[in-house]
Order: C-alpha cells, then sequence, then structure tokens
C-alpha cells in the first residue's frame, strides 16, 4: 500500500534529519506555506522523535524514498485531518534533483490508496497557489479536480496571492 517499484513512503527516522532541514528551511517555499522562519535542527529533531499518531496530532508526515537509491528524496503529509468528516489535505515537496520524473505523482497515488483504503477517508484536499503550476499539474494528474479559489489567501512578497482548492472523492 505505501511503496511501488520506485518508491516508498516510510515513516520519519532520525537519519532523515539532514533532508527535512533542508527541505523545511528552503525559503523559496515559505510563500506558499504558512513557514514564517527557519526551524532549527533541535526542533526537527523532537518533530522526527515525537509519537505521530494521526488521531492525536491530526497530521501524520511520510518520507519519499527512491527505491533504487534508497535515498529520501521528499515529504508528503496528511494534515488538517478530520476523523468526523473522513477528510484531509495533503501537501508533497520533493528535491529539486527529483523532480520532473513522475516521483510525486507516484507518491501522491500511493498516499491516496493509503487514505482511501486504510484510513477510511472520503476526501483528500490541496490548496495550491495559482501561480504554482508544477503543482496544479501534478494534481490534476493524480486525479484532482479544481473546487474552487480563495481570494488574495496568502501572502507574498509581491502582495497577496490567490490559491485554488483541489479535491479528490474517489468514485465520483
Amino acid at each position: 500500500m505505501l511503496e511501488n517499484e520506485k518508491i516508498k513512503l516510510r515513516a520519519l527516522e532520525p537519519e532523515d534529519l539532514d533532508v527535512v532541514y533542508q527541505l523545511e528551511n528552503d525559503t523559496t517555499l515559505w510563500s506558499w506555506s504558512c513557514t514564517m522562519a527557519p526551524y532549527s535542527r533541535f526542533e526537527l529533531r523532537q518533530y522526527i522523535l515525537s509519537d505521530k499518531d494521526i488521531y492525536d496530532t491530526k497530521q501524520i508526515r511520510f518520507i519519499i524514498e527512491f527505491k533504487p537509491e534508497q535515498k529520501a528524496i521528499g515529504m508528503i503529509d496528511l494534515y488538517d485531518f478530520e476523523p468526523h468528516h473522513k477528510r484531509a489535505a495533503v501537501s508533497i515537496i520533493i528535491d529539486k534533483a527529483y523532480r520532473n520524473k513522475s516521483l510525486g505523482g507516484e507518491a501522491i497515488l500511493l498516499l491516496c490508496s493509503y487514505s482511501f483504503s486504510f484510513l477510511k477517508l472520503h476526501q483528500l484536499y490541496a490548496f495550491i497557489p495559482v501561480k504554482n503550476e508544477p503543482s496544479k499539474r501534478l494534481f490534476l494528474r493524480s486525479g484532482f479536480k479544481e473546487n474552487g479559489l480563495l481570494y488574495d489567501w496568502i501572502q507574498t512578497i509581491d502582495g497577496y496571492e490567490d490559491v485554488l482548492i483541489y479535491s479528490l472523492i474517489p468514485n465520483s
């Protein structure tokens, strides 16, 4: 359920600290997230070692591992988990060197399988800035549909930017 021939989604390990530190502190991505300041190695080490029960924390993060190299190449998250409504938001980040190789799409498909089969979720959704063309293409190719627009939703260096909502409901 959490792996195929090329990649696997796995729990964070202490050895992942460097890749998590690099990806979380990539300032080019901050305007598209809610990150306001860098994370310290200490904070990230504590997070990696913490209990990550999705029913307690309302989120779960997986490392995306490229199996041929046994290398962590990104992270994919379920967050804002709503057990009553059976939905969660999805976010993904892939190391620049591994982008445009269909690995992000494969990670999303694995996460969808886990979410709908194991967690029994009804719906997944993603917030994608209007200008983030690669993410829009990725989620559309993964079966998500554009559902709405949030005006001036995120603040960037250039002002406010609109965000699109994409969602996936199996068999809809």
